[in-house]
């Protein structure tokens, strides 16, 4: 597979898998709806006016698919609730719609999902695969979401769906968010879960079930150990040389600026990573200390 076709790919993830690829001389082109934007090599597409360069898929031995609207970007109205649904479904509805007409298909399609699955805050339970889903808003989108996805397999292309925990990054993600104050400090009680994975380590994972035949079907992309909120904010506050408040931001001040998003932040999720690790992925950063060193203190 020397062609990888990625959509969502100008995103956080997207950029580090297309370096990653590049690196082990892969050819990558995403799919965009404005090519001429991007000096990376690229195809147009609309999923929301269902349109598609059709050479794109021609040229791809496989698709990697990460685009979606940003959850946390906006506000949640009842509009912005409808985007963040159809940017997942409209997209993979068109790509499964695009790739029945293809003689000669792709060899894989990995795609991104997310922890949502399983509901806002699901406690202190670890939580696995084939765990029902929750049944909140962020929940129906992503049982939807992959019910779309899904539908690939009945194409006869091996497809993986990554269920995608909290991204830790330097320049970008919820880290960025959790240290914009002037003062860090845990949100609501601080005890909410956070599946968290460095951001070198979901690239790897999914350039891992790109390039291994053997993995199909639905796995955690999570790290091997999740925290709490205050103890992924207090070491993020220490090694980014930011004051710490061990004072938990009221519950209530986060609903009243964020709404039903508050649930996002105020919730958790405590994740395995089990499955995926029995593929034999390695986490080159597993531990929360060593991540945060890598983003923080390099010379």
């Amino acid at each position: 597979m020397q062609h990888i076709l990625i959509t969502g790919g100008s995103g956080l993830i997207g950029n580090s898998i297309t370096e990653l690829l590049q690196e082990k001389g892969k050819e990558v082109a995403w799919l965009s709806r404005n090519p001429e934007k991007y000096s990376q090599k690229s195809f147009f597409w609309d999923p929301d006016e269902g349109k598609l360069d059709p050479d794109a898929l021609y040229w791809a031995d496989a698709i990697i698919h990460l685009a979606g609207a940003g959850v946390a970007d906006k506000r949640w109205t009842d509009r912005r609730k409808q985007e963040i649904l159809d940017s997942r479904v409209n997209g993979s509805n068109l790509l499964f719609q695009e790739l029945q007409k293809v003689r000669d298909k792709p060899k894989a399609f990995i795609s991104s999902s997310a922890v949502g699955y399983y509901g806002f805050d699901t406690g202190d339970r670890l939580v696995f695969e084939g765990d029902p889903p929750g049944r909140d808003f962020l929940a129906e989108v992503v049982r939807k979401w992959e019910a779309a996805t899904e539908k690939i397999q009945e194409l006869k292309i091996r497809t993986v769906l990554l269920r995608v925990g909290i991204v830790l990054a330097k320049d970008g993600g919820a880290l960025a968010e959790l240290l914009k104050p002037p003062v860090a400090a845990p949100l609501g009680s601080g005890n909410q879960y956070m599946s968290w994975i460095h951001l070198k380590d979901i690239a790897r994972m999914f350039v891992h079930a790109l390039e291994n035949q053997g993995i199909s079907g639905l796995y955690n992309a999570v790290g091997p150990v999740p925290v709490t909120n205050s103890v992924l904010t207090r070491k993020a506050a220490r090694l980014s040389r930011k004051p710490f408040l061990n004072i938990g931001v009221p519950a209530f001040g986060i609903k009243l600026a964020l709404g039903e998003m508050a649930q996002m932040v105020l919730g958790g999720n405590r994740v395995s990573s089990e499955k995926m690790e029995g593929t034999g992925f390695e986490f080159t950063y597993g531990d929360l200390h060593q991540a945060l060193t890598d983003l923080f203190q390099k010379k």
